[in-house]
C-alpha cells in the first residue's frame, strides 16, 4: 500500500501500526488518546490503548490543535517529518520546510507566502490540506517541540532554551509551554537527565532502513578540505558551518542503538538551532519513506532490483543550495576527485579562516557568495579553472549574493552563461532537495540504463515520477546496464 501526507492511512491501518509499533509509520501519523489527553508516535512503548480511545492525526500540530499534549515517553518532537517525498502539494511541503527552519520566528505568514509566490490565504489552505494545521500552528508546534528537546537533552538555561527555540522572551515561552504541557519549563527541567559538556547533542530520528555507510562514503569522496572531514573508521562527519551570524563546528554520526543520527553542535550555533536542525534533517534526508519508494519502484524490474540491493539510500544533500551550486560548477566535465580538489582551493582562497579547530583539520568556513561575486577573474582562473568556468563561478556568487527567492533560483541560474541542465539538476537535487529531478544527460545514469540516449533515458524515467531523484540515486549506486 502507498501513502502520502495529504491522506493519512485509514484508522484501521493506523491502529494496526500502533499495536505493532511499526517504525515505517513513525511520523506518518500521531495518535491522540482520549483517556489521558496525550498524543503519541506509533512506535510508543507505552501500553497500547483501546481502539475506541484513539484518534489519529496527520501531524503533531493537528493533534495539539485538538487539545492533546505531547507524550513524555515516545517524544513526538523527535519523530521523522513529512519530507517532500510524502507531499502531493509541493507548495505546502516547501512552506512546512521553511517553518521548521524558523522562518516565522522573524517574519510574518504574509512574508512566507510572498517568498513562495502565493497569497496568505492560499498558503493557509495548502498547509491545512497537507498536515491539518495553519502556518502559525505549525510554527508554535515546532518551537515548543525544540524547547522540549532542549530541556530534556541539555543543561542550558531556560532563558537559552527560550531564545534557541525562537521565542522572543522568556515570559512568552513560559506562558506557551505551560499552556501546552500543563507544567512550567522549570519543573520539567528537574526531570531531565542530560549530560554536561561544551557542546549540545541532538538526536535525529529516521524511518529505517538508512544506508549510513553508503551515505558517509559519498561525503568522504566530496569532503571540502578545511571545511569538512570524514572519519571513515567511525563513520563521523565533522565540519564548520555558518548560519546567519553564527559560526561553529558540528559532527554527525550514527546512533549506536537507535534508528537515529547524533549531531554534536557547538553552543555558538544555538541562536540558529531551529534552522540548523532542519538543515541537518534535509542534508541527510532523514524524513524519507523507504517503504513508499520501494513500492513505487516495484513495477520496474531493473530499478526494483537496484533498490532492493540498497533499500536505505537517501538523497545526499549539500549543506546549502550555494554549496551545491559551487560544487556543480566545479564538477562540470571533471571527475569527483578533481572537483573536490578545486573546491578545497576555492575555500582556502575565498573562505574565512577559522580558529580553534586546526587539530581536527578544519581551518575555513565555506566561502560566502559575496566573496566569490567580488573575486578577480584571473585569480579564480589561477586556482585551476578554465576561463569560462571561472566566469560562471563568479556569476553564481553574484546571483546568490542577491539572495533571490527560492522559487526563482533555478530560473535565474538557467539564465547564467555556462549553466546547463546538468548543473541545475544537481542544485535542485542536492541543494534544494527536490525529489523529482532526473538528470537524463548524466553519463553514469545513461550507462546504468544500458548506454541509451538522453532522450531515451528521459522517456524511461517518466514512469518513476514523482520520485525520479531516488531513481537517479539508485542508478548511480548500481550502474550495471539495465535490461
Amino acid at each position: 500500500m502507498r501513502y502520502n501526507s495529504v491522506m493519512k492511512p485509514d484508522d484501521a491501518t493506523c491502529y494496526d501500526a500502533l499495536a505493532g509499533r511499526d517504525p515505517q509509520f513513525d511520523g506518518v501519523f500521531f495518535v491522540g488518546i482520549a483517556t489521558t489527553g496525550i498524543y503519541c508516535r506509533p512506535v510508543c512503548t507505552a501500553r497500547t490503548p483501546r481502539r475506541d480511545n484513539c484518534t489519529f492525526y496527520r501531524s503533531a500540530a493537528e493533534a495539539e490543535g485538538h487539545g492533546f499534549r505531547a507524550c513524555f515517553v515516545c517524544r513526538p518532537e523527535l519523530a521523522p517529518g513529512d519530507a517532500p517525498v510524502d507531499a502531493t502539494a509541493q507548495l505546502a511541503a516547501r512552506a512546512v520546510s521553511r517553518i521548521r527552519e524558523g522562518f516565522l520566528n522573524d517574519h510574518s505568514v504574509s512574508d512566507l507566502a510572498a517568498e513562495l509566490g502565493v497569497t496568505s490565504r492560499h498558503l493557509r489552505r495548502a498547509t491545512m490540506a497537507q498536515v491539518g494545521a495553519t502556518p502559525v500552528q505549525l510554527a508554535q508546534s515546532a518551537r515548543l517541540g525544540l524547547a522540549k528537546r532542549l530541556l530534556q537533552d541539555s543543561k542550558i538555561s531556560v532563558t537559552q532554551v527560550a531564545l534557541a527555540a525562537g521565542f522572543g522572551s522568556v515570559r512568552r515561552f513560559n506562558a506557551a509551554f505551560s499552556e501546552r504541557f500543563r507544567r512550567a519549563p522549570s519543573t520539567f527541567r528537574k526531570d531531565a537527565d542530560a549530560p554536561e559538556g561544551p557542546a549540545l547533542t541532538l538526536r535525529l530520528d529516521y524511518r529505517p532502513p538508512l544506508d549510513w555507510g553508503t551515505q558517509i562514503a559519498w561525503y568522504l569522496r566530496r569532503a571540502t578540505t578545511g571545511v569538512e572531514r570524514v572519519d571513515a573508521d567511525t563513520g563521523t562527519l565533522h565540519r564548520l558551518v555558518q548560519i546567519g551570524p553564527c559560526r561553529g563546528r558540528i559532527q554527525v554520526a550514527h546512533h549506536k542503538s537507535r534508528n537515529a543520527l547524533v549531531a554534536t553542535i557547538d553552543h555558538a550555533l544555538m541562536p540558529q538551532l531551529m534552522a540548523l536542525t532542519a538543515r541537518l534533517r534535509q542534508t541527510f534526508d532523514l524524513d524519507a519513506r523507504p517503504e513508499m519508494l520501494a513500492a513505487h519502484f516495484a513495477h520496474d524490474d531493473a530499478l526494483a532490483a537496484a533498490w532492493r540491493a540498497a533499500p536505505g539510500l537517501r538523497i545526499p544533500g549539500a549543506f546549502s543550495p550555494f554549496e551545491a551550486a559551487v560544487r556543480a560548477v566545479l564538477g562540470q566535465q571533471v571527475s569527483v576527485e578533481a572537483a573536490t580538489t578545486l573546491a578545497g582551493r576555492v575555500t582556502q582562497r575565498f573562505g574565512d579562516a577559522a580558529t580553534g579547530h586546526e587539530q581536527s583539520g578544519l581551518t575555513h568556513f565555506f566561502p560566502h557568495p559575496a566573496a566569490l561575486a567580488k573575486a578577480d577573474l584571473q585569480e579564480v582562473i589561477g586556482l585551476g579553472l578554465t576561463g569560462r568556468r571561472a566566469a560562471t563561478l563568479v556569476a553564481v556568487g553574484a546571483l546568490f549574493a542577491e539572495d533571490p527567492p527560492v522559487a526563482q533560483l533555478l530560473d535565474r541560474m538557467r539564465a547564467l552563461h555556462g549553466v546547463g541542465p546538468w548543473t541545475c539538476h544537481y542544485v535542485a537535487l542536492r541543494g534544494l532537495h527536490r525529489v523529482d529531478v532526473f538528470p537524463a544527460g548524466d553519463l553514469g545514469i545513461r550507462k546504468a540504463l544500458g548506454r541509451i540516449s538522453e532522450r531515451q533515458a528521459r522517456d524511461r524515467a517518466e514512469a518513476w515520477a514523482p520520485y525520479r531523484s531516488y531513481a537517479a540515486l539508485a542508478l548511480w549506486n548500481a550502474p550495471a546496464p539495465a535490461s
